[in-house]
């Protein structure tokens, strides 16, 4: 890894800052391997979400690409998550898009926004657990250990739109993550090959310039362009900026949050579903107590008994032994005749603490759907 040399840019306001160690702060980390696809005028794509560090990475980034000479297509990307965005996200990233001259590319998931894919994962989830075809019943939200908000909604996209685009030859990904932000995001490189846009044809780089930047580092740097931040931060004090209501989001984001009125609408939409699933949106938090201020008379009781019916859920659940429970392979042996009375008790709790109409509910029946699922035949 090696850094660039830090230019100023136009509209620079070196007033801002002190001397050129100062604004070493400033520095864009590259690799041989970017290096040379910047050397081949590979396309740039530039991942922004409205948040700051997007804004700085554009900003950065756009200047760099000028002051070594690259010719190649630059793009301003972003995927569009739908109800669960903030508003002014799309505003931010547009703003930035005319101020550097670049075309903005908005991508969406074909299939339905970010809460459309809740919903439909919990109707699947809830038809999976009918049928057998899970051991315990599945929550209906990403988590921070199956973050396919991220992957399918951003990432596959962006990464199926950058391969249209450019059919053939090397392309570049450029991402505003900062070692600073988690323990996870410390231990990422500055370049990786991107699987998702390698081809016969060209490869894939995931580039994250602006890796070893700090919070202050970025905030300073928009500034210094004249431009202003998303009024997630200014406005209603939030930390970050992602969908409205992020799995990530701390307790004093989320209020942040509920505290634009822009954003009630999907506040009330993803109560409604921690209410029909008995899941909570993030682990042991509701996302309902963090502004029940927002929700009607008949959302607070049909919430509040979610929270009864989820401990009834939960504790049903809890008498599975661990060997009963899904594992890779699943089921990889036949139930003994005790454990399938067990689990047909377990089956008829949570389908009467939820409220779900399920099959295999006694002894005989999941012994036969284990049958059916080892010897591989098709479910009736």
């Amino acid at each position: 890894m090696h850094t660039a040399t830090i230019e100023l840019p136009s509209r620079w306001q070196p007033d801002l800052f002190g001397d050129q160690v100062a604004l070493a702060r400033f520095d864009v980390a590259t690799t041989p391997e970017i290096e040379s696809a910047l050397d081949s005028q590979a396309p740039v794509f530039i991942g922004v979400s409205g948040g700051k560090d997007s804004q700085a990475l554009a900003y950065r980034l756009c200047d760099h690409l000028d002051n070594r000479g690259h010719a190649g297509p630059r793009l301003l990307i972003h995927s569009d998550l739908g109800r669960v965005e903030w508003r002014q996200s799309m505003m931010v990233c547009e703003r930035l898009a005319a101020r550097l001259g670049v075309e903005l590319v908005v991508v969406r998931r074909q299939a339905g926004d970010m809460m459309d894919r809740w919903l439909s994962r919990w109707e699947a989830n809830v038809a999976r657990y009918a049928n057998l075809e899970c051991v315990k019943l599945i929550l209906p939200w990403s988590t921070p250990s199956t973050r396919f908000c991220t992957a399918e909604l951003k990432s596959a996209v962006i990464a199926s739109a950058m391969r249209r685009r450019f059919p053939t030859g090397d392309v570049v990904s450029a991402v505003g993550i900062r070692r600073e932000e988690s323990s996870v995001r410390a231990r990422m490189p500055v370049w990786r090959r991107d699987e998702r846009t390698v081809r016969k044809s060209g490869m894939g780089h995931t580039w994250n310039p602006i890796l070893g930047w700090s919070r202050a580092d970025v905030i300073d740097y928009v500034r210094s362009r004249g431009d202003r931040l998303h009024e997630a931060y200014t406005t209603y004090g939030s930390t970050r900026v992602s969908c409205a209501f992020c799995i990530m989001g701390s307790e004093h984001d989320l209020r942040a949050s509920a505290g634009c009125a822009d954003n009630v609408a999907i506040y009330r939409e993803m109560v409604e579903l921690e209410a029909r699933s008995t899941f909570s949106f993030q682990g042991s938090r509701w996302l309902g107590d963090v502004a029940p201020h927002l929700l009607d008379a008949p959302l607070l009781a049909r919430l509040q008994l979610a929270k009864e019916r989820a401990a009834e859920r939960q504790g049903a659940e809890a008498c599975l032994p661990a060997d009963l429970l899904f594992t890779k392979g699943w089921p990889t042996a036949m139930p003994s005749t005790a454990e399938a009375r067990l689990i047909a008790n377990v089956r008829r709790r949570v389908a009467e603490a939820v409220g779900l109409v399920v099959m295999h509910t006694d002894e005989a029946a999941v012994l036969a759907r284990y049958a059916q699922l080892l010897s591989g035949a098709p479910s009736r």
